[in-house]
């Protein structure tokens, strides 16, 4: 065995399975199983022209050299970034710990409570900072998440301002220039106008239905909103806030002014810059629009048994529902930087927070007096953490970068100055070196900060926060460190068992390629830093958007989407801006097949066009005569065909390029959703199917764990023709000559999870990406087989074979009174995170294995369903009182002193050998999801909650 491999590490079977698995399939070979599972008319005649595969030794070497290219400055630019400090311990045991990292967004709630708690604290932490009634368990980023109000307020407006069709929406001129320039991008075809300028003039009339203020303003300033709030709620206008959240451990949360929604991020709350992400956002509102808050919540409810149980709450609310008629298509959370930031924010408790919000504005108090002492002139009237100076940028830039210290330059006489949590007073005596050097002046040394303020009366924060228990109480490493271990034991992560999630490609997340995220010089990059101190940044960044250039067979890449939604509203965004270059503007019209992904209806919408469903033949196939029929119906109008490839249901459909053909004979351009990216690399691509544009999930594909839930990072590759469009940035060139406004806040995304992406593909070059992609079919095709006795496969190719994901149909079973929600909580018993359920087609489930898993795990996982279907066989629908019907089971159940149902006790916790030797205890039984939207608690419980449970 070749040591120095990194496929052999990656891909699970072993050379010596591959016999008997082929065997069982039926096959004499893998290339005769690919050959029967994709067409041949799109397979690749070429190899990819990538590098040669580097092991993990070389990559670690490489990536070190690259790091090395970065210059990490101190950077005081602000503009939403600011660098922070986290906590060893939560760097140890959150971030670098797979238990944490490799986890899924918790659908099934009973084996996901740890996160779901963490997650809790969060929204808790989130709430009680801005004052209001609900907070989300985070979004992608601070401009997005502004975004989202906006469309938040334009769906909430009363029944007078729908019918008037109000559709003005005000933003301050001191919100921050990414968050301006990305809601313009956004309001265009959500038929919004968009109104900027000075609150302080803002006329209050009735023809705005809401209203985006900064606190603090961008460069600093602290205003006293009370007056234009209270206006605007008079006037019938609903206001948005973008709050800094340290700010407000010293601001009036600006919930006590009555406003609407508050948006912001946590990043300064021990997450790293990353040049530019992934970050949490955070969203917090009324809960009279709770059914309007984008994204997930966390919700309270009960088990079973009536104990205290935690899930995700109103899960129905938005695309798999309501489909063209959601009001956002956000799927992707930023789970494991929103349990980073809930743990920092459990670490300090509320006289933590206080300590270094103090700490900070202090800082910022003695550095404006020490400026205004050598002459210069300081603007802010109030201010927290940033000082706007007057000064000769040009002069200052220099000086202050010879010494390695960024600021922000607005203009030629500003200089703008964000301090943060890792200011020293050695930096403040360094800064002001800095302005004395310019101003040829002498100044004494700070030897220790005085306690100036600069925050008014009437704008401090009066009332108390994180006053729960669980931010009290953990303050030592020792105790964070067990609180950390108790919350992932409760979790079912892929470091303890394969997650066959149909559609979300659970893969390995291999060490190598996560380790240099810990590292300061890929961390420490604030995403406005000047272009030529993140060298390292570029050159990766460059080559990870060639990679996938060649990869998907187009002409560019741009990384700048932050989740696979905002992939799909970006290229679809890319494709409007093209037919309007061509003076076809006029063409909305976007044809989504019937079994799509509940985002992409949304997604389309939110770009502004019509939704016209095609629809599919028994076999699950598009229906290519009604497509045919709708695409020539609207031909003067069709702007764009949404297809996922291969199919939904897990099916390389063999009219893939009939069908692009026949949206481009009628003017259209074809939207490939990359979701099933992973049984295309290296053996056919979007280009070779006559795509035009497509997304990747490079936390699918591409190994960038999921985090519970995300990060995510969703690229578009787009050909030849939609290169100039693709999206800019107002702070730093990125994109085409033509770019539409921004997707993201950062000109390149969430940057720092794709240096794991770029290992991925670096270290498995073209012949391990195709290995890997043949054996994700294989695994498939693999447990299609073993299971065909028992399970049928709903969808197959022509030959007989599935994708790499297999949908099997599960409703014959309601004769036995089973539904497939008993069979998802029946496999945690056996130590397995449940398939996808019910999508795409109810009573089903979609399984997916990827090529990581070992055959012995393959196996595992088929004994286990197996061992169900003889369960299910046993069961009655006269007699619900069935190891399916009662499960999971818990610890607490199998101990107690009484046994009253009518199996053993070994039966519902042992029923296979194997899991003796590896039990996972569910901490929960079944949850109750119908109480909890009943009486829907999304904020910590009190204490006694707990003790009575």
């Amino acid at each position: 065995m070749r040591t120095d491999s990194f496929a052999l590490r990656h891909i699970g079977p072993k050379e010596e399975n591959l016999k008997e698995m082929l065997q069982t399939i039926g096959v004499d070979s893998l290339e005769q199983l690919i050959y029967e599972t994709i067409p041949d008319d799109i397979r690749l005649k070429q190899p990819l022209n990538l590098p040669k595969a580097l092991s993990e030794n070389q990559y670690a070497e490489h990536i070190g050299k690259l790091a090395a290219k970065n210059k990490v400055f101190k950077s005081y630019i602000g503009l939403g970034y600011h660098q922070g400090i986290m906590p060893a311990v939560i760097q140890r045991n959150v971030l670098e710990n797979p238990g944490w990292y490799t986890a899924y967004t918790p659908y099934q709630a009973e084996i996901a409570q740890g996160r779901l708690e963490a997650l809790l604290n969060f929204q808790t932490m989130v709430s009680d900072l801005t004052g209001m009634e609900i907070a989300n368990a985070s979004l992608l980023d601070e401009s997005t998440a502004a975004a989202e109000a906006m469309a938040l307020l334009f769906a909430v407006r009363d029944r007078k301002q729908k019918k008037d069709n109000v559709n003005k929406f005000f933003i301050s001129e001191q919100v921050l220039p990414q968050t301006i320039s990305l809601i313009k991008t956004r309001a265009e075809f959500l038929g919004i106008e968009i109104v900027l300028g000075d609150h302080a003039e803002f006329d209050y009339s009735s023809d705005f239905f809401g209203a985006l203020i900064q606190y603090p303003g961008k460069h600093g300033q602290i205003f006293d909103y009370a007056d234009f709030v209270n206006n605007c709620n008079e006037n019938g206008i609903k206001v948005a806030v973008a709050a800094d959240i340290l700010s407000l451990v010293k601001l009036q949360a600006p919930g006590e002014l009555g406003v609407d929604v508050v948006v912001g991020t946590t990043q300064r709350f021990g997450i790293p810059l990353g040049y530019g992400g992934p970050h949490a956002a955070y969203f917090a509102t009324k809960e009279a629009y709770k059914r309007n808050l984008p994204g997930r919540i966390i919700g309270v409810t009960k088990d079973t048994d009536g104990n205290h149980a935690l899930r995700m709450a109103l899960q129905t609310r938005e695309q798999h529902i309501k489909r063209d008629r959601a009001t956002s298509n956000i799927c992707t959370a930023q789970v494991l930087l929103a349990v980073m930031a809930g743990m920092y924010a459990v670490y300090h408790g509320p006289k933590g927070l206080q300590y270094i919000a103090d700490t900070v504005h202090y800082s910022t108090t003695n550095l404006a007096s020490e400026l205004e002492k050598l002459g210069y002139e300081q603007v802010n009237s109030a201010y927290f953490d940033t000082l706007q100076i007057k000064a000769d940028a040009e002069k200052i830039k220099a000086a202050a970068e010879a010494k390695e210290y960024n600021f922000y330059y607005p203009n030629a006489e500003t200089v703008v100055i964000s301090l943060n949590e890792t200011t020293t007073t050695e930096d403040v005596n360094a800064i002001v070196s800095i302005f004395a050097e310019v101003a040829s002046k002498k100044t004494e040394e700070l030897s220790e900060l005085k306690e100036i303020t600069a925050i008014p009366e009437s704008v401090s924060r009066k009332t108390d926060f994180l006053t729960h228990e669980v931010f009290n109480a953990y303050h030592s490493e020792t105790e964070l460190m067990r609180y950390i271990k108790k919350l992932e034991r409760k979790d079912l992560s892929l470091n303890h068992s394969m997650i066959s999630l149909g559609s979300c490609t659970m893969k390995l997340n291999a060490a190598s390629e996560m380790l240099p995220l810990s590292n300061p010089q890929w961390g420490n990059i604030h995403p406005f830093a000047p272009i030529e101190q993140a060298e390292g940044y570029q050159i990766i960044l460059k080559e990870l958007e060639d990679q996938l250039t060649e990869i998907t067979g187009f002409s560019a890449t741009s990384l700048q989407p932050n989740s696979g939604a905002q992939g799909e509203y970006a290229g679809l965004m890319v494709i409007r801006a093209y037919h309007e270059a061509q003076g076809q503007g006029h063409r909305d019209v976007c044809l989504i097949p019937s079994s799509a992904h509940g985002t992409n209806p949304a997604s389309a919408v939110m770009a502004g066009m019509k939704v016209v469903v095609t629809k599919a033949t028994e076999n699950g196939n598009i229906d290519i005569d009604d497509l045919r029929e709708k695409a020539i119906e609207h031909k003067d109008n069709l702007a764009a065909l949404m297809v996922t490839y291969p199919s939904t249901h897990g099916v390389f459909e063999s009219a893939i390029k009939e069908i692009t053909q026949i949206i481009h004979d009628n003017g259209g351009q074809v939207y490939m959703d990359g979701a099933n990216m992973n049984a295309q690399v290296g053996l056919t691509n979007p280009g070779n199917i006559g795509a035009d544009v497509c997304h990747l999930n490079l936390h699918k594909t591409f190994a960038i764990p999921h985090g519970g839930g995300g990060p995510g990072v969703g690229p578009i590759c787009v050909a030849k023709q939609l290169v100039p469009f693709l999206p800019g940035n107002p702070v730093i060139k990125t994109g085409g000559e033509q770019a539409i406004g921004p997707i993201s806040s950062a000109p390149w995304g969430s940057s720092l999870v794709c240096l794991i992406s770029y290992a991925y593909i670096k270290m498995l070059g073209s012949g391990g990406l195709q290995k890997a992609t043949e054996h994700a079919i294989l695994n498939a095709n693999y447990i299609k087989e073993r299971l065909s006795d028992h399970y049928k496969t709903l969808y197959s190719g022509e030959r007989g074979r599935a994708a790499h994901e297999m949908i099997l149909d599960c409703r014959p079973f309601k004769e036995n009174g089973i539904e497939v929600t008993d069979i998802a909580k029946r496999l945690i018993d056996y130590g397995f995170h449940a398939p996808t359920v019910s999508f795409p087609v109810a009573g089903t489930v979609m399984i997916e294995p990827t090529e990581s898993e070992s055959k012995a795990e393959l196996d595992r996982f088929c004994d286990a369903l197996i061992s169900i279907k003889k369960e299910i066989e046993e069961s009655s629908a006269d007699e619900p009182n069935n190891v399916l019907k009662n499960a999971p089971h818990t610890i607490k159940m199998l101990t107690a002193s009484e046994w009253n149902l009518p199996y053993s006790r070994e039966k519902a916790a042992f029923p296979l050998d194997y899991i003796a030797d590896n039990k996972f205890w569910p901490t929960v039984r079944r949850v109750d999801e119908a109480f909890g939207d009943r009486n829907l608690m999304c904020t910590c419980p009190p204490i006694e909650e707990y003790i009575e449970a």
